[in-house]
């Protein structure tokens, strides 16, 4: 019980050192982007890899009434329940 107690205070202290870590590289001043003017500053283009052969998949089904649903939903609970009740 004794080694668990001091697993969990090292991940906690483990844990407090690596988000203080991460806020002072993140605000270190010198890794800051500096401010240049509109037209010192090239433009930069991105470019995104996009497979050719992305699937789309389109469903096209009527949405259910209110009636339907409630029936939906009563099957859905009935076979649920009898499902339930065999075990």
């Amino acid at each position: 019980m004794n080694v668990l107690k001091n697993f969990e205070a090292l991940f906690v202290v483990t844990l407090g050192l690596a988000c203080a870590a991460n806020y002072v590289l993140d605000t270190e001043p010198a890794l800051q982007p500096t401010t240049a003017s509109a037209s010192a500053m090239a433009p930069v283009t991105l470019a995104y890899a996009v497979p050719n052969d992305t699937q789309v998949i389109v469903v096209s089904a009527k949405r259910l009434t209110a009636e339907q649903k409630r029936q939906s939903l009563q099957e859905e609970r009935k076979a649920a329940s009898q499902t339930t009740s065999r075990i």
